[in-house]
Parts: structure tokens; sequence; C-alpha cells
């Protein structure tokens, strides 16, 4: 994992902690979709990341009760394709479907038969006690009874809190949707609103040893003997049938389900307490719907630019998806325009993938094609006139002397290099004032010229020394010395970061010349590249080639050699909170001969944790491998 992509990492950790917040103390910031996306990209980026083991955590405005049943989250899927990777591995005589119902979750615990606690699901294990919020609710039994018979039922019954769309739209039409009014309803204090909500039941637990039911169906035949409204169960023989049955159900909340479901929850018949006391069951699936999709009008495109890349923006009339309202959708490159077939005053089909920008995934067939028109390109950089290039898979300014795209490849170097001091406001002064035209302008930089950025004009009249200018200085000096990947990301080529860099660098092309003097083909052979990314990085290479041999034969800038420092050859993975920044862990460990992994693998040298004693995923997959797992203490011992 690179720096950019630990800071991604970090980034989405706050994130998610914060959404999880909104969600479990009130109303939701985002839609569902917008938080599986970055759920997602965490997963993908940090498989064992601890944040991906919690659920959230309520409000301190209600006392504390931990849970008699589990309440963890579950394993999803989003497209046929994943479930069916899902149902290979888990084969089941049959598959019960149950609805996936979009509200919020609670516990009711009985004694005797007698409701004792309401409670929220917390952090899984601990939540609020909401008991006299929940006894106004409709669906929430005081006491158990079947056939007239008070039942000597001890342990937990599992629901969703919902609302109806019928009362949302008649009383709390101000707020975004059903799920946001229901969850800041059942936790406000007073009470208030309570009554308009109701709980729908599909969970039970016996905790004094008696059995009601032997299986899930007939777990739910048990909850709508006692009373409680219970989820739709249906039973599917095959993975197959159960595609069939979501399609069908897809199509039926659209207008006969009072209220919201977002998929559908697939389970096997046999009760699994061992599984379902895990984080996060592994032998059953919420399998989402299909992202909400509509049709809009494109009105016009938009040309976002990007250092020297001109990106194309769908315009569109306004929809609305997953609970928000979009207009405006990424159309990536040139090439994907054509090929979607996209023209002003078309109906384009909007996707809603959990990104800020939406998606256009296609174009509906014209019925006037009189009344549209061709999308305008941008022919010529609105810095510099010069013309631009369309290569299909981007469009660009050429000129390498544009302003636009040389103040923004001195940006992408100070990132990239991690001169901190140098900011972004100072190069950009620094730029606009002619001191500043390339990457060597800036070792070229003296304590004098910056002096005036610090200190005005009386202060300098009167000889007063600038320590920031010092300071400036001397950071730009202490990042000479840097290894070759982060030399080349620093050029600011695109889509070549320090990660694609690295995998070319340990494929063999360990020298500056090595890679100037290799062909498009030899780029594109190695893995994790391809035809456009090689051709790109060429023309890039060959573009800088210049001021890069010139930044190293006159020494101003020196390549660290691979395979150096008392952390050679070994490998480190870092995970939790540290008292140092995680990225400049990881820095410590590059600058060291070291490199860095994302996860616990047999080959990893340290896991890094500052608990070495949690029983979190991967310090327990790191002992049972043998791989040393220490903490910040003993980590900067190795460093020295």
């Amino acid at each position: 994992m690179d720096l950019f992509e630990d800071a991604r990492v970090t980034e989405l950790e706050n994130l998610i902690k914060k959404y999880q917040a909104s969600y479990y103390n009130g109303e939701a910031e985002i839609s569902d979709a917008e938080f599986d996306k970055l759920w997602d990209e965490l997963k993908a980026l940090d498989p064992s990341n601890a944040v991906l083991q919690k659920i959230g955590a309520d409000s301190g405005n209600f006392a504390k009760i931990r849970h008699v049943m589990p309440m963890g989250s579950q394993e999803k899927a989003a497209s046929p394709e994943e479930f069916l990777a899902w149902a290979k591995k888990h084969v089941y005589e049959e598959y019960l479907v149950e609805y996936k119902l979009d509200g919020a979750s609670l516990e009711l615990q009985y004694e005797h038969g007698k409701l004792v606690r309401a409670v929220t699901r917390g952090d899984g294990t601990i939540g609020d006690d909401i008991t006299a919020n929940a006894r106004k609710m409709g669906g929430v039994k005081s006491e158990l009874f079947i056939d007239g018979q008070l039942l000597d039922f001890t342990g937990g019954v599992r629901g969703e809190v919902i609302m109806t769309h019928e009362v949302h739209k008649n009383h709390f039409a101000d707020k975004a949707n059903c799920r946001n009014a229901a969850n800041g309803l059942m936790k406000r204090k007073d009470g208030e609103g309570s009554q308009y909500l109701n709980l729908i039941t599909y969970d039970a637990l016996e905790t004094s040893g008696k059995v009601f039911f032997k299986d899930e169906e007939e777990k739910i035949s048990f909850l709508k003997k006692c009373g409680f409204e219970t989820v739709r169960l249906e039973i599917c023989k095959s993975p197959d049938e159960v595609i069939i049955y979501r399609e069908k159900i897809m199509e039926e909340r659209k207008s006969s389900i009072p209220f919201d479901i977002d998929g559908l929850v697939v389970k096997e018949r046999a009760i699994n307490l061992d599984d379902a006391s895990r984080n996060r069951p592994d032998r059953q699936i919420a399998f989402k719907f299909s992202l909400e999709e509509a049709v809009s009008v494109l009105r016009e495109v938009e040309w976002s630019r990007n250092g020297g890349t001109y990106t194309p923006v769908a315009i569109f009339d306004e929809v609305e998806l997953n609970g928000t309202k979009v207009q405006r959708a990424s159309l990536a490159n040139p090439d994907t325009m054509r090929q979607l077939g996209v023209r002003i005053g078309s109906h384009v089909v909007v996707v809603k993938r959990g990104e800020i920008i939406p998606k256009i995934m296609g174009v509906l067939p014209s019925e006037n094609p009189a009344a549209e028109s061709d999308v305008s390109f941008p022919c010529t950089c609105e810095t510099c006139g010069t013309k631009l290039v369309d290569e299909g898979s981007r469009l660009f300014c050429p000129n390498k002397g544009c302003s636009k795209r040389v103040l923004h490849q001195l940006l992408k170097w100070q990132s990239v290099v991690d001169i901190r001091d140098l900011g972004e406001t100072l190069i950009t002064s620094l730029f606009k004032d002619g001191l500043l035209k390339s990457i060597s302008d800036i070792y070229k930089l003296t304590s004098e010229q910056l002096v005036p950025y610090f200190l005005n004009e009386q202060s300098i009249e009167a000889e007063k020394k600038s320590l920031g200018a010092q300071k400036v200085y001397a950071s730009i000096q202490n990042h000479r010395r840097m290894k070759l990947p982060v030399f080349l990301a620093g050029f600011d080529i695109e889509g070549f970061g320090e990660t694609l860099a690295e995998k070319l660098t340990a494929s063999g092309f360990d020298s500056l010349e090595k890679l100037l003097s290799a062909s498009e083909d030899q780029i594109a052979s190695v893995y994790g590249f391809a035809e456009i990314t090689a051709h790109t990085i060429k023309e890039g290479l060959k573009e800088n080639e210049e001021e890069m041999r010139a930044l190293l034969e006159s020494g101003t800038i020196l390549i660290e050699e691979a395979g150096g420092g008392k952390l050679a050859g070994k490998s480190f993975c870092f995970t939790g909170e540290l008292s140092i920044k995680r990225a400049d862990a990881e820095k410590m460990v590059k600058d060291n001969g070291g490199s860095i992994k994302s996860s616990v693998t047999k080959d990893l040298s340290y896991l890094v944790t500052n608990d070495t004693s949690s029983g979190s995923s991967k310090n327990v997959k790191a002992a049972k491998l043998g791989i040393p797992v220490i903490d910040e203490k003993e980590f900067l011992q190795l460093l020295g």
C-alpha cells in the first residue's frame, strides 16, 4: 500500500465512523449505496481493517444494555454474480429468503413472557435502552401469549423498526426517507413520535433452555403465533430460484410493499448459533437490490480540467436516486462518450453507484433525432491556446510549457516527495511570481528569495530573520534523496503513481536508464499494465526525460539504491492507531529499505499494532502464521 492508498484508508475509516455515528444516532447523512461504496472501497484496500469488524455505536442519551442475542452485521452481494459466488461455497438443500428491511434494528428482551427491555443495535454487543419508546410502537408485545396462555419465554426477539410510506408522506415528508425519520423518532428522549413506528420481527432466541422452534421456518411461525408481524418468508430450491424471486420482489416493492426494503436475506434452514454470534455471519448473506436507475435528458457536457487533461461531465435534468438528487455524472473520456453514443438532448440511463458523481450506463434509442445535437469537444487549451490531442482514452494539452500543466506538476512533486513545509499556497505564489517554472527550480530557491513570502517590507528593512523561510529552505534540501518510484511518480505522468512505479522497478526496470530505453511492449508485459497505460507512461517519460536526467546528473536529486537500509528485505503491516501517523511510519519503512503490506500474509516480517494482545483478525492471523506482533516502541527500536 503506497502513501496515497494509506491516506485513503485513513480517510475511509474516518468517513465510515462518522456516517455510522449519524446513522445510529439520528439521521443518516448519506444513502445506503453511498455508504456501501465507502465500505467496499475500504474492504478492497484493507480487508482486515478493524473498522470493518465494528457495527456502530449509539448516543449517550440512554442507559446501556447488553444484548441477549447476536446483533452482528451481514455479508452482502450486490449482484447475481456476487450472490452465485457465495452460493457456490454455501450449498444448501433449500434457501430460506426473507425481506431485508430498511429500518433500524431493535431487540426485545423478555423474562417469563414479559417485556423487560428494548435495546437498539448499538455496537452489536451493547445498545441503548429505549423501552419506554418501544412500548408505544406498533407490533411491540408487552406480554407473549399463545392460545390465551402466557408464554414462559425468556430471551430475545429481534426485529426492524420501520416507518410506512403513508406515515412518512402524511407526517414526516420533511425527512429524506422513512429510515431517517424512524431512526430519529425512536431515539427521542421524550418519546414523542414513537407511536408512528412499527416493529417487524424476524429472529428470536430462547436463553433458558426451552425449545419453541427447531429451524428458521418454525421460528417465523412461532413469532406469528405470539402475535408479532413478521417478514415475508420464501423457500427457494436453488440459487437460480433466489435470483428469480429477487427480480420479482424488486418490481413488487415499487407498488405493493408499504415500507422500504433494500434487498433479501438468504439463509439455510438450520439455526446456526455459532455462525450468528460472529461479527459478520458467513452462512447467510444480504442479497441487495440492483442500484436504482433513472432516465433523464442530457442537456450539456462540461469539460473538467485536471492539469493538462480534460474530462467530460454530463449535465442532465435532475433525478432522485437512493434518496439523493443528482444532475451530474462523469463520462470518463472521449472513447466512453463515443461508445455510449451520447448526444445533447438524448435520454440517458443514470445509475447511482454510491459515488459523489453518478455514472451514465447507457443511452436509450432516440425517438426524435432531429431534436438532438452532437457534443462539442474543446479544440484548444484554454490556458495556452495549444491544439488539444484526442487519444480516445484521454483528451489533453500536449504543451509541456502550459502554465496550468506546470503548476499541476509542481504541486504533484511537492505532494509525492512530501515536502510538507512547501505548501500549495506558497508554491502557487512562487509560480505566479516566476520563481518556479520547473521541478528543478524548487531546488534552486534560496532562503533570501523565500523571505518576502513570510515577512512584510518593514520587517525586511529592519533585517529581521525569517524562521519560516529558513524552515522551507531546509525542508527542500532534506528532500533530495528518494527512491526511484517516488522520483518517477513526482513528474505527474497521467495515471502513473508510486504504486505502478514500484511495480515497474520491482520487475527489473530499476534505473531511470532502463525505463527510458524500455519499449511500450516491454512495459505492457509487466503484470498490472496494459497497452494504453504503457503508451501513456512511455510518452510521459519521453516528455520529461531532459529534466529527469538533469536532476540526477547534476546531483540535485540522489536516487537511493533499492534493497539497502536497516529494514532491507523486511516487510511490515500496520494496524490500529499509533501515536505517529501511519503514513509517516510507512515512509520510515520505505526510507530504510523495507516494504509495506496491507494485509497479513505468510511472507510478512512484522505486524505493528497499538495493542499486541488484542483479538483482532490481523493479530489472530499473525499468531497462526508465527509472524511477530510488535508495538510502536519495538518498531522504532528496529530503526535504532
